[in-house]
């Protein structure tokens, strides 16, 4: 499997990205072994299972996309007011 995720920080940054081994890949981004994550304390807030690798990658580079990160928000839609209202 691979899986495209969605990490979020304690300024409520988030980071798009996909990988083979989603656990081994949030341990690498708070080890700090991620320049574009470095620093910080991240958690998963979603994400996808895709059989094939090209799938995920496709799927990720929507996520990054404007028409992506809507989707992103919609799917995500009751976690961020809950978020934000606390």
């Amino acid at each position: 499997m691979f899986y495209v995720y969605v990490l979020e920080n304690s300024n409520y940054d988030h980071y798009i990205g996909y990988s083979k081994d989603l656990r081994k890949r949030l341990s690498e981004h708070n080890r700090g072994l991620t320049l574009s994550t470095k620093g910080e304390v991240w958690r998963c807030i979603y994400y996808e299972a895709c059989l094939d690798e090209l799938d995920a990658r496709r799927r990720e580079k929507y996520f990054k996309t404007t028409q992506g990160r809507r989707l992103l928000k919609r799917r995500l839609k009751e976690y961020l007011y809950k978020r934000r209202a606390s």
